[in-house]
Protein backbone atom coordinates (compact mmCIF):
# COMPACT_ATOMS: atom_id res chain seq x y z
CA UNK A 1 0.00 0.00 0.00
CA UNK A 2 1.57 3.50 -1.05
CA UNK A 3 0.82 7.12 -0.16
CA UNK A 4 1.32 9.74 -3.05
CA UNK A 5 3.28 12.74 -1.13
CA UNK A 6 1.08 14.88 -3.55
CA UNK A 7 -2.08 14.84 -0.79
CA UNK A 8 0.12 15.94 1.84
CA UNK A 9 2.40 17.94 -0.05
CA UNK A 10 1.31 21.12 1.62
CA UNK A 11 2.77 20.19 4.84
CA UNK A 12 6.15 21.15 3.61
CA UNK A 13 4.55 24.74 3.77
CA UNK A 14 4.45 24.15 7.91
CA UNK A 15 7.84 22.16 8.29
CA UNK A 16 11.61 23.59 8.61
CA UNK A 17 14.10 22.86 6.13
CA UNK A 18 15.03 19.76 8.08
CA UNK A 19 11.81 18.39 8.41
CA UNK A 20 10.98 18.92 4.60
CA UNK A 21 14.73 17.09 3.90
CA UNK A 22 13.19 13.96 6.12
CA UNK A 23 9.59 13.94 4.22
CA UNK A 24 11.41 14.32 0.90
CA UNK A 25 13.69 11.02 1.43
CA UNK A 26 11.32 9.30 3.64
CA UNK A 27 9.79 6.17 2.53
CA UNK A 28 7.73 4.39 4.87
CA UNK A 29 4.75 4.72 7.26
CA UNK A 30 4.05 2.58 10.15
CA UNK A 31 0.42 3.90 12.00
CA UNK A 32 0.53 7.67 10.45
CA UNK A 33 4.52 8.17 11.31
CA UNK A 34 7.34 8.28 8.95
CA UNK A 35 10.25 6.66 8.66
CA UNK A 36 13.55 6.57 6.55
CA UNK A 37 15.06 3.24 5.74
CA UNK A 38 19.02 3.24 5.99
CA UNK A 39 18.94 3.62 2.33
CA UNK A 40 17.35 6.24 2.36
CA UNK A 41 19.31 8.10 5.26
CA UNK A 42 22.35 7.56 3.07
CA UNK A 43 20.34 8.86 -0.05
CA UNK A 44 19.43 11.95 2.11
CA UNK A 45 23.40 12.79 2.99
CA UNK A 46 24.90 12.45 -0.40
CA UNK A 47 22.57 12.96 -2.96
CA UNK A 48 20.27 15.56 -3.92
CA UNK A 49 17.02 14.39 -5.03
CA UNK A 50 15.21 10.80 -4.16
CA UNK A 51 15.89 8.25 -6.94
CA UNK A 52 12.99 6.63 -6.11
CA UNK A 53 8.91 7.63 -6.68
CA UNK A 54 8.28 10.17 -4.25
CA UNK A 55 5.55 7.62 -2.31
CA UNK A 56 5.40 6.27 1.59
CA UNK A 57 4.87 2.52 1.70
CA UNK A 58 2.72 2.04 4.48
CA UNK A 59 4.14 -1.08 6.47
CA UNK A 60 2.30 -3.30 8.35
CA UNK A 61 2.66 -4.23 12.23
CA UNK A 62 4.13 -8.14 11.11
CA UNK A 63 6.97 -6.55 8.65
CA UNK A 64 7.98 -4.00 11.38
CA UNK A 65 8.82 -6.68 13.44
CA UNK A 66 10.33 -8.86 10.80
CA UNK A 67 12.38 -5.73 10.01
CA UNK A 68 13.54 -5.18 13.55
CA UNK A 69 14.04 -8.62 14.25
CA UNK A 70 16.60 -9.23 11.42
CA UNK A 71 18.85 -5.86 12.87
CA UNK A 72 22.15 -7.02 14.06
CA UNK A 73 23.65 -6.02 17.71
CA UNK A 74 25.92 -3.20 18.13
CA UNK A 75 28.49 -5.30 18.93
CA UNK A 76 28.51 -6.33 15.38
CA UNK A 77 28.32 -3.03 13.93
CA UNK A 78 30.97 -2.29 10.68
CA UNK A 79 31.44 0.64 8.11
CA UNK A 80 29.11 -0.98 5.91
CA UNK A 81 26.02 -1.42 8.59
CA UNK A 82 23.80 0.92 6.39
CA UNK A 83 25.04 -0.59 3.03
CA UNK A 84 24.15 -3.93 4.56
CA UNK A 85 20.83 -2.97 5.96
CA UNK A 86 19.74 -0.95 3.21
CA UNK A 87 15.37 -1.46 3.16
CA UNK A 88 15.71 -3.38 5.84
CA UNK A 89 15.62 -0.66 8.46
CA UNK A 90 13.14 1.89 10.04
CA UNK A 91 15.07 4.98 11.41
CA UNK A 92 12.73 8.24 13.14
CA UNK A 93 13.00 11.71 12.69
CA UNK A 94 14.45 12.17 15.88
CA UNK A 95 17.14 9.51 14.95
CA UNK A 96 18.07 11.72 11.62
CA UNK A 97 18.77 14.24 13.55
CA UNK A 98 20.86 12.61 15.86
CA UNK A 99 22.40 10.50 13.13
CA UNK A 100 23.00 13.99 11.10
CA UNK A 101 24.68 15.55 14.54
CA UNK A 102 27.03 12.35 14.30
CA UNK A 103 28.31 13.21 10.88
CA UNK A 104 29.52 16.60 11.67
CA UNK A 105 31.46 15.73 15.57
CA UNK A 106 34.90 15.20 15.97
CA UNK A 107 36.35 12.19 17.90
CA UNK A 108 37.33 13.73 21.13
CA UNK A 109 33.42 15.10 21.33
CA UNK A 110 32.24 11.24 21.28
CA UNK A 111 32.71 11.27 25.46
CA UNK A 112 30.82 14.37 25.80
CA UNK A 113 27.94 12.97 23.48
CA UNK A 114 28.08 9.37 25.47
CA UNK A 115 27.77 11.36 28.49
CA UNK A 116 25.05 13.59 28.15
CA UNK A 117 23.04 10.41 27.50
CA UNK A 118 23.96 8.56 30.54
CA UNK A 119 22.11 10.46 33.28
CA UNK A 120 22.69 8.53 35.78
CA UNK A 121 26.81 8.37 35.70
CA UNK A 122 26.93 4.39 35.61
CA UNK A 123 29.40 4.52 31.95
CA UNK A 124 26.45 2.61 30.59
CA UNK A 125 22.95 4.33 28.77
CA UNK A 126 19.85 2.22 28.73
CA UNK A 127 16.85 2.69 26.47
CA UNK A 128 15.15 5.25 28.66
CA UNK A 129 18.10 7.75 28.56
CA UNK A 130 18.63 7.72 24.79
CA UNK A 131 15.23 8.59 24.38
CA UNK A 132 15.05 11.45 26.26
CA UNK A 133 16.83 13.08 22.83
CA UNK A 134 13.14 12.42 21.33
CA UNK A 135 11.74 15.26 23.44
CA UNK A 136 14.69 17.57 23.56
CA UNK A 137 14.75 17.32 19.73
CA UNK A 138 10.97 17.49 19.45
CA UNK A 139 10.92 20.83 21.39
CA UNK A 140 14.09 22.79 19.95
CA UNK A 141 13.09 22.00 16.38
CA UNK A 142 9.60 22.93 16.30
CA UNK A 143 8.12 26.11 14.64
CA UNK A 144 6.49 29.03 16.12
CA UNK A 145 3.43 28.60 14.96
CA UNK A 146 1.16 31.21 13.29
CA UNK A 147 -2.51 31.59 13.94
CA UNK A 148 -4.28 29.09 11.62
CA UNK A 149 -1.34 26.65 11.52
CA UNK A 150 -2.27 24.68 14.45
CA UNK A 151 -4.36 22.10 12.47
CA UNK A 152 -1.34 21.41 9.77
CA UNK A 153 1.10 21.57 12.33
CA UNK A 154 -0.60 19.05 14.64
CA UNK A 155 -0.79 16.55 11.00
CA UNK A 156 2.82 17.15 10.51
CA UNK A 157 3.48 16.86 14.64
CA UNK A 158 2.15 13.07 14.13
CA UNK A 159 4.10 12.44 11.06
CA UNK A 160 7.49 13.25 12.53
CA UNK A 161 6.88 11.89 15.91
CA UNK A 162 3.72 9.36 15.66
CA UNK A 163 2.07 11.44 18.16
CA UNK A 164 0.57 14.67 19.66
CA UNK A 165 3.40 16.10 21.95
CA UNK A 166 1.18 18.00 24.99
CA UNK A 167 0.99 21.64 25.21
CA UNK A 168 3.16 21.99 28.58
CA UNK A 169 7.09 21.13 28.36
CA UNK A 170 9.77 21.79 30.76
CA UNK A 171 12.16 22.96 27.61
CA UNK A 172 11.82 26.86 27.54
CA UNK A 173 11.83 28.32 24.12
CA UNK A 174 12.03 32.17 23.75
CA UNK A 175 11.72 34.25 20.55
CA UNK A 176 11.80 32.58 17.19
CA UNK A 177 15.26 31.10 16.90
CA UNK A 178 13.77 27.50 17.82
CA UNK A 179 16.27 25.71 14.84
CA UNK A 180 19.24 25.99 17.03
CA UNK A 181 22.53 25.73 14.87
CA UNK A 182 23.66 23.09 16.41
CA UNK A 183 21.91 20.24 18.54
CA UNK A 184 24.78 19.13 20.42
CA UNK A 185 25.20 22.78 21.26
CA UNK A 186 21.03 22.12 22.30
CA UNK A 187 21.64 19.01 24.30
CA UNK A 188 24.70 20.59 25.83
CA UNK A 189 22.98 23.75 27.41
CA UNK A 190 19.83 21.74 27.99
CA UNK A 191 20.83 18.63 29.68
CA UNK A 192 21.22 19.75 33.37
CA UNK A 193 21.03 17.37 35.57
CA UNK A 194 17.64 18.45 37.36
CA UNK A 195 16.47 18.61 33.56
CA UNK A 196 17.36 14.89 32.71
CA UNK A 197 15.73 13.83 35.63
CA UNK A 198 12.52 15.44 35.34
CA UNK A 199 12.11 14.10 31.52
CA UNK A 200 13.71 10.82 32.61
CA UNK A 201 10.87 10.61 35.30
CA UNK A 202 8.35 11.66 32.34
CA UNK A 203 9.80 9.21 29.85
CA UNK A 204 7.00 6.57 30.19
CA UNK A 205 4.79 9.11 28.94
CA UNK A 206 6.09 10.70 25.56
CA UNK A 207 8.08 7.25 24.45
CA UNK A 208 5.05 4.62 25.60
CA UNK A 209 3.47 5.00 22.09
CA UNK A 210 6.59 5.30 20.08
CA UNK A 211 7.62 2.53 18.39
CA UNK A 212 10.45 0.45 18.45
CA UNK A 213 13.64 1.16 15.14
CA UNK A 214 16.55 -0.45 14.10
CA UNK A 215 18.51 2.18 16.20
CA UNK A 216 16.95 1.29 19.16
CA UNK A 217 16.93 -2.33 18.20
CA UNK A 218 20.86 -1.99 17.49
CA UNK A 219 21.53 -0.38 20.64
CA UNK A 220 19.30 -1.86 22.78
CA UNK A 221 18.43 -5.40 21.91
CA UNK A 222 15.35 -6.66 20.97
CA UNK A 223 13.88 -6.49 24.23
CA UNK A 224 15.32 -3.15 25.31
CA UNK A 225 16.79 -4.27 28.25
CA UNK A 226 20.20 -4.14 27.08
CA UNK A 227 22.36 -1.00 27.94
CA UNK A 228 25.26 0.82 25.45
CA UNK A 229 28.66 1.52 26.69
CA UNK A 230 30.79 4.09 25.57
CA UNK A 231 33.26 1.57 23.08
CA UNK A 232 30.61 0.85 21.48
CA UNK A 233 28.69 4.09 21.14
CA UNK A 234 32.27 5.63 19.67
CA UNK A 235 32.23 3.11 17.33
CA UNK A 236 29.28 2.97 15.63
CA UNK A 237 29.82 7.03 15.35
CA UNK A 238 33.58 6.47 13.86
CA UNK A 239 31.90 3.71 11.81
CA UNK A 240 28.95 5.88 10.41
CA UNK A 241 31.11 8.83 9.39
CA UNK A 242 33.88 6.50 7.52
CA UNK A 243 30.99 4.74 6.17
CA UNK A 244 29.40 7.92 4.42
CA UNK A 245 32.91 9.25 3.35
CA UNK A 246 33.38 6.20 1.71
CA UNK A 247 30.15 6.34 -0.24
CA UNK A 248 31.31 9.38 -1.57
CA UNK A 249 35.02 8.48 -1.74
CA UNK A 250 34.10 5.55 -3.89
CA UNK A 251 31.46 7.30 -6.27
CA UNK A 252 34.37 9.06 -7.35
CA UNK A 253 37.08 6.72 -7.57
CA UNK A 254 35.40 4.13 -9.66
CA UNK A 255 37.09 1.16 -7.92
CA UNK A 256 40.38 3.02 -7.87
CA UNK A 257 42.61 3.66 -4.57
CA UNK A 258 42.59 7.74 -5.46
CA UNK A 259 40.17 10.01 -6.57
CA UNK A 260 41.50 12.88 -8.58
CA UNK A 261 42.61 16.42 -7.31
CA UNK A 262 39.51 17.93 -9.17
CA UNK A 263 37.31 15.26 -8.13
CA UNK A 264 38.45 16.25 -4.28
CA UNK A 265 37.89 19.96 -5.17
CA UNK A 266 34.32 18.99 -6.25
CA UNK A 267 33.31 16.97 -3.21
CA UNK A 268 34.65 19.58 -0.86
CA UNK A 269 32.79 22.64 -3.11
CA UNK A 270 29.38 20.50 -3.91
CA UNK A 271 27.68 21.59 -0.19
CA UNK A 272 28.76 25.59 -0.29
CA UNK A 273 27.41 28.93 -1.66
CA UNK A 274 30.41 28.70 -3.88
CA UNK A 275 28.44 29.55 -7.23
CA UNK A 276 30.98 29.80 -10.29
CA UNK A 277 33.58 26.74 -9.36
CA UNK A 278 35.97 27.30 -12.18
CA UNK A 279 38.30 29.75 -10.71
CA UNK A 280 39.01 27.11 -7.67
CA UNK A 281 39.48 24.33 -10.26
CA UNK A 282 41.90 26.52 -12.38
CA UNK A 283 44.59 26.22 -10.03
CA UNK A 284 44.55 22.45 -9.83
CA UNK A 285 45.68 22.88 -13.09
CA UNK A 286 49.33 23.64 -12.01
CA UNK A 287 49.62 21.16 -10.09
CA UNK A 288 53.26 19.42 -11.68
CA UNK A 289 51.88 15.94 -11.54
CA UNK A 290 48.42 14.40 -10.63
CA UNK A 291 48.93 11.96 -7.30
CA UNK A 292 45.51 11.81 -6.92
CA UNK A 293 44.09 11.59 -2.95
CA UNK A 294 43.41 8.54 -1.17
CA UNK A 295 41.06 7.41 0.77
CA UNK A 296 43.17 7.94 4.04
CA UNK A 297 43.99 11.60 2.98
CA UNK A 298 40.53 12.20 2.11
CA UNK A 299 39.21 10.78 5.58
CA UNK A 300 41.56 12.81 7.68
CA UNK A 301 40.64 15.85 5.53
CA UNK A 302 37.02 15.36 6.70
CA UNK A 303 38.10 14.71 10.44
CA UNK A 304 39.75 18.30 10.17
CA UNK A 305 36.65 19.61 9.29
CA UNK A 306 34.62 18.27 12.41
CA UNK A 307 36.97 19.68 14.09
CA UNK A 308 36.89 23.43 12.36
CA UNK A 309 35.67 25.73 15.44
CA UNK A 310 38.53 24.20 17.02
CA UNK A 311 41.26 24.55 14.16
CA UNK A 312 39.57 28.65 14.27
CA UNK A 313 40.81 29.00 17.78
CA UNK A 314 43.89 27.61 17.22
CA UNK A 315 44.55 30.50 14.06
CA UNK A 316 43.29 33.26 16.40
CA UNK A 317 46.24 31.83 19.19
CA UNK A 318 48.74 32.06 16.20
CA UNK A 319 47.66 35.84 15.50
CA UNK A 320 46.15 34.77 11.68
CA UNK A 321 43.01 35.83 12.15
CA UNK A 322 41.43 37.85 9.46
CA UNK A 323 45.34 37.06 7.40
CA UNK A 324 46.34 34.80 4.99
CA UNK A 325 48.05 31.94 6.27
CA UNK A 326 50.97 29.95 4.82
CA UNK A 327 51.32 25.94 4.20
CA UNK A 328 53.54 25.61 7.28
CA UNK A 329 51.21 27.35 9.61
CA UNK A 330 47.92 25.77 8.55
CA UNK A 331 49.65 22.59 8.87
CA UNK A 332 50.68 23.47 12.58
CA UNK A 333 47.53 24.63 13.60
CA UNK A 334 45.57 21.58 11.83
CA UNK A 335 48.04 19.54 14.29
CA UNK A 336 47.92 21.94 17.49
CA UNK A 337 43.71 21.50 17.22
CA UNK A 338 42.91 18.19 16.25
CA UNK A 339 46.35 15.84 16.60
CA UNK A 340 46.09 14.99 12.96
CA UNK A 341 49.07 15.72 10.35
CA UNK A 342 47.60 16.18 7.27
CA UNK A 343 50.20 14.90 4.06
CA UNK A 344 52.13 17.46 2.45
CA UNK A 345 50.14 16.92 -0.70
CA UNK A 346 46.47 17.28 0.78
CA UNK A 347 47.63 20.32 1.77
CA UNK A 348 48.95 21.64 -1.15
CA UNK A 349 45.69 20.72 -3.16
CA UNK A 350 43.65 22.57 -0.53
CA UNK A 351 45.77 25.21 -1.12
CA UNK A 352 46.00 24.89 -5.33
CA UNK A 353 41.62 25.21 -4.50
CA UNK A 354 41.15 27.60 -2.81
CA UNK A 355 44.41 30.08 -3.33
CA UNK A 356 42.64 31.94 -6.12
CA UNK A 357 45.06 34.95 -6.41
CA UNK A 358 47.48 32.63 -6.78
CA UNK A 359 49.79 33.91 -3.60
CA UNK A 360 50.61 30.43 -2.11
CA UNK A 361 48.90 32.10 0.77
CA UNK A 362 45.28 30.72 1.98
CA UNK A 363 42.80 33.29 3.13
CA UNK A 364 41.66 32.38 6.31
CA UNK A 365 38.28 33.92 6.56
CA UNK A 366 37.30 32.80 2.73
CA UNK A 367 38.25 29.03 3.92
CA UNK A 368 36.62 28.96 6.95
CA UNK A 369 32.77 30.62 5.50
CA UNK A 370 33.22 28.03 3.03
CA UNK A 371 34.26 25.01 4.81
CA UNK A 372 31.70 25.80 7.20
CA UNK A 373 29.02 25.62 4.52
CA UNK A 374 30.59 22.36 3.87
CA UNK A 375 30.33 21.28 7.40
CA UNK A 376 27.05 21.77 7.56
CA UNK A 377 25.93 19.00 4.56
CA UNK A 378 21.97 19.46 3.51
CA UNK A 379 21.79 21.91 6.28
CA UNK A 380 21.91 24.69 4.33
CA UNK A 381 21.20 23.79 0.42
CA UNK A 382 22.47 21.40 -1.94
CA UNK A 383 24.79 21.68 -5.12
CA UNK A 384 24.32 19.31 -7.87
CA UNK A 385 27.06 17.08 -8.30
CA UNK A 386 29.23 18.55 -11.21
CA UNK A 387 31.56 15.80 -12.49
CA UNK A 388 33.85 17.57 -15.15
CA UNK A 389 36.94 15.35 -14.75
CA UNK A 390 40.65 16.60 -16.15
CA UNK A 391 42.16 15.07 -19.08
CA UNK A 392 45.02 13.33 -17.33
CA UNK A 393 42.16 11.98 -14.76
CA UNK A 394 40.28 10.16 -18.03
CA UNK A 395 43.78 9.14 -19.06
CA UNK A 396 44.90 7.64 -15.70
CA UNK A 397 41.27 5.82 -14.87
CA UNK A 398 41.89 4.24 -18.25
CA UNK A 399 45.14 2.92 -17.64
CA UNK A 400 44.64 1.33 -14.67
CA UNK A 401 41.20 -0.24 -15.71
CA UNK A 402 43.30 -2.20 -18.28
Amino acid sequence: VTEERSDLEDLHLYATPREQRFRMFASLEFEGQLYMTPYDFIQAVTSDEPKRAKKWRSLSKQELNQILMETPPVWKGSSKLFRNLNDKGVISYTEYLFLLCILTKPHAGFRIAFNMFDTDGNEMVDKKEFLVLQEIFRKKNEKRERKGDEEKRAMLRLQLYGYHPSASSVLKTEGDDLVPRSYWDTLRRSTSQALFSDLAERADDFTSSLSDTTLLVHFFGKKGKAELNFEDFYRFMDNLQTEVLEIEFLSYSNGMSTISEEDFAHVLLRYTNVENTSSYLENLRTIPEEKGITFDEFRSFFQFLNNLEDFAIAMQMYNFASRSIGQDEFKRAVYVATGLKLSPHLVNTVFKIFDVDRDDQLSYKEFIGIMKDRLNRGFRGYKPIQRYTTFKSCVRKELYSR
